[in-house]
C-alpha cells in the first residue's frame, strides 16, 4: 500500500511541497517523515491514526503532523463512488523553523510547531477556511503559495478548538523502539479481525510477554486488549454506517467471538450500543 504522501515532487521555485490527490479510497499506510504535514482531507470519512491516537473522521478533516510522528488515515470507497480528495502541505523542518526563528513576526507559531509533534486537529470552521486556501494554491504561482501558506498556518494558530492528538512517544533518539512498535502495529492492523494474542506479538517484537505488554502501554498509553478493541470498534462503525448488515454478523466480522461481547465492548467506547449507534446514523431501513 502507497502512503498518500510519499511521491510529493519538490517543485524547484518553491521552499516546501504541496500536492493533490483524488482516489477512491484511502488506503492504510503507518509511515512517518522527517517534515511537518498539513493534510486536509475531503469528501472522506474513517479512521485517522496519529502516534497513539485512533479517531474517526468526517468530510473535512485538517490535522498538522510534526517531524516524525507515525500517521495515516484509512477510508473505504464513498456509497456513491464519488472521489476523495486529499491536500498536502510538508514544510521541510529547518527550512519553517529557521524562518520562524528569523523573524519576529512569525514568534507566535513557535508553539503550535511544537506541539504539532504530537499531531493537532482543528475545527471544522477553520477547517472549512483551509479548503478555500488550499484550492488557491493548487493555481497559484511560487511567491503567491508562499503568502497563502503563511495565512494558513496563521489560521490555525487562531483556532482556539484546535485539539491535541497524541502523547508525544516517537522521536529519533528512540528509534530502534519505534521500529518495534511499527513492526507491531502493522501486524495488528493485519490482522484485528482474527485472534491475537499477546505471546505472538511479543515474539515479533523479540520481547518476553511481560516485557511487551509494559512496553505497548508505556508507548501508546492504552493496553493491548483496549487497543485491538478500539481498531474492532472503528470497523464495526463503518460497517454500521455503510451496511444492512446484522448487528451478531458486523461483530463476527470485527473479531468478536460472540455478540455480547461485541455490545459491552462497543458501549464502553461509544457510550452507546450498536443497535443505537445505527439509528443515529442510518436510514430506519438498516437491519439491526
Amino acid at each position: 500500500m502507497k502512503a498518500i504522501c510519499e511521491k510529493v515532487i519538490p517543485s524547484s521555485d518553491c521552499s516546501w511541497r504541496f500536492v493533490k490527490y483524488e482516489m477512491p479510497n484511502i488506503d492504510f499506510n503507518w509511515h512517518y517523515h522527517p517534515d511537518y504535514e498539513i493534510c486536509l482531507t475531503l469528501n472522506s470519512k474513517g479512521l485517522r491514526y496519529v502516534g497513539n491516537s485512533i479517531e474517526e473522521y468526517q468530510e473535512v478533516d485538517l490535522v498538522i503532523i510534526g517531524p516524525d510522528m507515525p500517521h495515516t488515515w484509512h477510508s473505504s470507497s464513498n456509497e456513491d463512488s464519488s472521489i476523495q480528495t486529499v491536500y498536502i502541505a510538508q514544510i521541510p523542518k529547518n527550512w519553517i523553523n529557521g524562518v520562524v526563528e528569523q523573524h519576529p513576526e512569525l514568534a507566535l507559531l513557535k508553539a503550535m510547531l511544537q506541539q504539532s509533534v504530537q499531531g493537532i486537529v482543528y475545527s471544522q470552521k477553520v477547517s472549512l477556511q483551509a479548503v478555500d486556501v488550499f484550492k488557491k494554491i493548487e493555481t497559484s504561482p511560487p511567491f503567491t503559495r508562499y503568502v497563502l501558506l503563511m495565512s494558513l498556518l496563521d489560521m490555525m494558530n487562531n483556532d482556539a478548538d484546535a485539539a491535541v492528538l497524541s502523547n508525544n512517544y516517537y522521536s529519533a533518539e528512540n528509534k530502534p523502539e519505534v521500529d518495534k512498535l511499527d513492526k507491531v502495529i502493522n501486524h495488528i492492523y493485519q490482522h484485528y479481525t482474527e485472534s491475537l494474542c499477546a505471546d505472538e506479538l511479543a515474539e515479533l517484537a523479540h520481547m518476553s510477554t511481560n516485557h511487551f505488554r509494559r512496553f505497548f502501554k508505556k508507548r501508546t498509553e492504552r493496553t493491548l486488549t483496549e487497543f485491538i478493541n478500539q481498531l474492532r470498534i472503528g470497523h464495526a462503525c463503518k460497517l454500521l454506517i455503510n451496511s444492512n448488515l446484522p448487528i451478531s454478523v458486523i461483530g463476527g466480522r470485527c473479531g468478536f467471538s460472540n455478540v455480547s461481547n461485541f455490545n459491552r465492548r462497543f458501549l464502553l467506547l461509544k457510550s452507546l450500543t450498536p443497535s443505537q449507534f445505527r439509528q443515529q446514523v442510518q436510514a430506519p431501513s438498516a437491519v439491526s
